[in-house]
């Protein structure tokens, strides 16, 4: 291939990469079906915990959560691949649904601060690029379980998606950026994760970033637009959930609408 042939595909792959990209749809892993209802075995989370607490600030003026990458010590990094290399060595499997659940909320956002501080300093998470992985990291093998090599995608939209049916997962899994609904104070557990669903869908759909209107025009995150099949077959039935989270003063906002924008911010989430 000559040079500038090669040069060529170059510039068609960097463009292709940075215009398009299509939302995975859900498709069940069936691997990852089984679980044990009768297993007291509970899952430790503390170390997922301390980085928590120690560089995710929620209590920010916009309402956005953003974590202190830039602080992270190098004993907190270790720290953090500890706990994954912890949760690696069981088998989710053999967990009661509720464990399971907070599980992989848990792998899926610890995961994804590692790989932003394995790459830290990026202005974007989607700047995060590997040969498997074009746009972000989202495809990238990054931990393996039970056998299995395991992606951000396949947790996402392999596992919790098609597993649970729940569209609230969209508000517990954070993908480091701005527009991406808040990185929850807590860890889920089997006792909290409903609670932490319900906080995580009412405190995105009542922010600007989630739902805003314009005159005549709703503005509402792409989430809504990229996995609107989980929140409803029409636009009526998007409206309809909308409407069961939003704060009853905000209801009119869904009132004689014109027109549907979607909007995103892929900045990182970074304090």
């Amino acid at each position: 291939m000559t040079r500038l042939k090669l040069l060529f595909l170059c510039v068609v792959l960097v463009c292709l990469i940075n215009v398009s990209w299509a939302a995975p749809s859900s498709e069940a892993w069936s691997f990852w079906a089984e679980y044990d209802d009768e297993s007291l075995f509970v899952v430790e989370h503390d170390d997922w915990q301390v980085i928590l607490d120690r560089y995710l600030n929620a209590k920010t003026q916009d309402g956005v959560s953003r974590f202190n990458y830039k602080a992270v010590t190098s004993e907190d990094k270790k720290r953090l691949k500890t706990y994954l290399s912890g949760l690696s060595r069981l088998d989710p499997r053999k967990l009661r649904r509720a464990e399971q659940q907070a599980f992989w909320i848990n792998l899926y956002n610890a995961l994804t601060v590692d790989v932003v501080l394995d790459k830290y300093p990026v202005e974007s998470i989607r700047k995060i690029r590997f040969f498997t992985s074009l746009f972000g990291p989202w495809d990238k093998s990054l931990i393996s379980i039970a056998g299995q090599e395991l992606s951000l995608n396949d947790i996402e939209h392999r596992i919790l998606r098609p597993i649970w049916q729940d569209a609230r997962i969209h508000f517990a899994v954070n993908c480091a950026s701005v527009g991406c609904p808040n990185l929850q104070e807590r860890v889920f557990t089997a006792l909290n994760t409903d609670e932490l669903l319900e906080l995580g869908a009412q405190q995105f759909i009542n922010h600007p970033r989630g739902l805003s209107r314009e005159g005549d025009v709703l503005v509402l995150s792409s989430i809504f637009d990229w996995y609107g099949v989980d929140f409803g077959a029409t636009e009526e039935e998007l409206l309809e959930y909308l409407s069961d989270f939003l704060d009853a003063d905000k209801l009119t906002q869904l009132d004689s609408i014109e027109q549907i924008y979607f909007q995103y911010d892929w900045s990182l989430n970074a304090e």
